[in-house]
């Protein structure tokens, strides 16, 4: 899929050094396949010296060169960037991660352009990131399949409408707050029961891992793998009871839907 492309990076931050990154450890490109751009010349040396990534000019020069085009630049400089790729070719691939810039923005700047937008989340630094796609009108399916290529070498993917983006936003984008509450929760807990706090912490984190992981397998329906945990009149029903008094399942669900919404929102300012 990604086989003789040049992918180019224009924003060399954490997100672009971490695609950069699982790009290389899964063996999909080579790093000669590949070029980045950045206004701050420290973050490409950095790329140089630790990925052997070689550093385009300009923004421009980069577009040109590329087959495939991942912007990761702060939603406040998405402008002067498009300003820089008006008069370039359009025969790439143009890949977005800037959170807010709608598709219909980017097109208009550029117009006939294909492109997708992403959704990551932080977790992709460490290679199990969670990330949305949607595909603009120019975009084709094989294009869609070389975005999803990027983003599986960092976790894993899902194709969504593009205003399904603020759903996808308060979940996984947002979500890793969350579950990082819990996890200090659960530690906490331990802790007032006696339990040193390096172990419980590494209980509790290593108990979301190993859930999350029987989830993902697909073997059984969330509901289903709870029954596994919960003996009739056992421990764990009694936890479960605590949970359902207090709201626990609603309280979620309103943080996903304030974040949502609040997302919603930033997006219409820009």
């Amino acid at each position: 899929m990604l086989g003789g492309k040049k992918l180019g990076f224009i924003g060399a931050g954490n997100m672009g050094d971490a695609l950069i990154r699982g790009l290389l450890a899964s063996k999909l490109v080579k790093a000669g396949d590949l070029l980045a751009f950045d206004a701050a010349g420290s973050r490409l040396e950095h790329l140089r010296s630790t990925h052997g990534v070689a550093a385009a000019v300009s923004n421009r020069d980069l577009a040109e060169s590329c087959d495939v085009v991942v912007l990761c630049v702060k939603p406040q400089v998405v402008d002067d960037v498009l300003d820089d790729l008006e008069d370039a070719p359009r025969q790439h691939l143009l890949i977005s991660i800037c959170a807010g810039i709608t598709l219909e923005h980017l097109e208009t700047a550029l117009p006939m352009q294909p492109v997708v937008r992403v959704m990551p989340n932080t977790p992709a630094l460490i290679g199990e990131g969670a990330s949305a796609l949607a595909k603009g009108m120019h975009a084709t399916v094989e294009h869609l399949a070389i975005a999803r290529a990027i983003f599986d070498a960092v976790g894993r993917t899902v194709v969504v409408e593009e205003k399904l983006m603020d759903a996808v936003t308060g979940l996984s984008g947002s979500g890793p707050a969350y579950v990082f509450v819990i996890i200090e929760a659960l530690a906490d807990a331990g802790v007032n029961l006696g339990l040193p706090r390096p172990q419980a912490q590494e209980l509790a984190a290593q108990t979301l891992v190993g859930a999350a992981r029987m989830a993902l397998a697909g073997t059984a329906g969330l509901s289903d793998l709870k029954a596994m945990v919960t003996s009739p009149g056992g421990t764990t029903i009694r936890g479960l009871q605590v949970l359902e008094r207090a709201g626990l399942r609603g309280i979620l669900m309103d943080a996903v839907e304030a974040a949502a919404k609040r997302s919603r929102k930033l997006g219409k300012k820009k």
